[in-house]
């Protein structure tokens, strides 16, 4: 079948404006506009067959029912439905109704059109650039900061407003605080009595005592912190903090500026938790973070049931030095982890001082290394362990870490 007859079967369906004729064979040149290209081809046609040439009834358009000379109205909206939002890049999307897309797809393939483009993606880029001549903003195919979904069905607009992500690293000063949020173990975030019904377990996290601030600061709907691991809630974060990525969740604002941001974190925190921020990020450093195992360095204070010389103690330690430990899930996580043996390597371990009946102790361990359990053995799920070196029970009165660094750091 010829252009021509091609053309002649399509207007056989009904009533097609020229924007959905053109659109047909939309990706057989790049010159001309879909409607330049639908008009041409129906004058072509009207020539060819000694016909007087028709103006179509657009409203009447058996596909779109001349949805494409809305364009300056759906432009509209979209500026008054993203009023409120401060971004830079946008990109406009568009929800076909069934019959519409069942329709077009067709006379593709009643005809065998290979070039046609769906009608979508025509109104994306006509909205498109009638949205960024009112606005002046950028059309961004890959990371815009906000999406504006089109619904031709309901005549409406839905805005999606993209995260911000910024990066950092924070210190815990406070022990008894988690790193993120827990839903109350009693009424699972409902709100009850046992948590004064704030659905909470835990009064405040690392991430509530960040995102307030920073939720203010964007306007925003939330803020997730994302760690390079986490410590246990009763070990404070020392040293030059633990690297993070924070999520900021539907922002009404965009262009904070960090080092303010970070002064009133520190501030509003109130000395139990600080942050040093250094830059912008994006979802993909966010998957970076979680896949990079981090070594890190922690400072314990250990306790020994018994009688045991400096020289025996150091000695223990000096056996776990290098050595590959096989833990089984800790008994006081199992309720949330899977059951499973893991191989940790203890990097470097050593003995800094006492402190009355106690040994401080500092241990460079694999990612993932539990420590706790690596100094008491959790009833043999721990192997080797110092307590099982020793012959004595051996426990973890306090614990800090003092030391994340990433793969990257370490050059590997």
């Amino acid at each position: 079948m010829d252009i021509i007859e091609a053309v002649e079967a399509i207007l056989e369906y009904g009533e097609t404006c020229d924007h959905c004729l053109g659109r047909f064979f939309g990706k057989r040149s790049f010159s001309l506009t879909n409607e330049e290209r639908g008009r041409a081809l129906r004058i072509t046609r009207e020539l060819a067959i000694n016909e007087p040439h028709r103006e179509p009834d657009h409203r009447s358009c058996w596909i779109c029912g001349g949805e494409f000379y809305h364009v300056d109205a759906w432009a509209a909206k979209v500026v008054e439905a993203v009023q409120d939002l401060e971004f830079a890049t946008f990109l406009v999307g568009t929800r076909v109704p069934p019959l519409v897309a069942e329709s077009e797809e067709m006379v593709w393939s009643d005809l065998g059109l290979r070039d046609p483009e769906p009608l979508k993606a025509e109104m994306n880029r006509e909205v498109g650039k009638a949205v960024s001549a009112l606005t002046g903003k950028t059309a961004d195919l890959k990371r815009p900061d906000i999406v504006v979904i089109l619904d031709l069905a309901e005549e409406t607009v839905e805005v999606q407003v993209n995260p911000v992500y910024f990066t950092g690293r924070y210190l815990k000063y406070e022990r008894g605080i988690p790193q993120t949020h827990w839903d109350c173990r009693a009424c699972r975030g409902a709100g009850c009595e046992k948590c004064n019904f704030t659905g909470k377990q835990y009064a405040d996290s690392v991430e509530e005592l960040i995102g307030r601030p920073v939720i203010e600061a964007f306007d925003a709907e939330n803020a997730v912190l994302h760690g390079a691991g986490r410590e246990d809630i009763d070990a404070r974060m020392l040293g030059s903090g633990r690297p993070f990525v924070m999520e900021v969740e539907a922002p009404k604002k965009r262009s904070v500026d960090l080092a303010a941001l970070q002064e009133e974190i520190n501030r509003s925190a109130d000395g139990r938790v600080a942050v040093h921020l250094t830059g912008w990020a994006n979802r993909k450093m966010v998957q970076s973070l979680k896949s990079d195992k981090a070594h890190k360095k922690y400072r314990i204070l250990v306790e020994i049931d018994g009688p045991v010389a400096s020289d025996e103690f150091r000695a223990a330690l000096d056996q776990l030095k290098g050595v590959t430990i096989r833990q089984r899930t800790p008994t006081r996580v199992s309720h949330r982890r899977a059951d499973l043996v893991r191989e940790r390597q203890v990097l470097d371990i050593g003995c800094t001082g006492r402190q009355d009946d106690g040994y401080w102790v500092e241990v460079v361990g694999e990612a993932g290394l539990y420590i706790k359990e690596l100094i008491s053995g959790d009833g043999g799920r721990t192997q080797p362990s110092l307590a099982q070196i020793l012959g004595h029970t051996a426990s973890v009165v306090s614990l800090d870490v003092v030391l994340v660094k990433t793969a990257n750091e370490y050059g590997e």
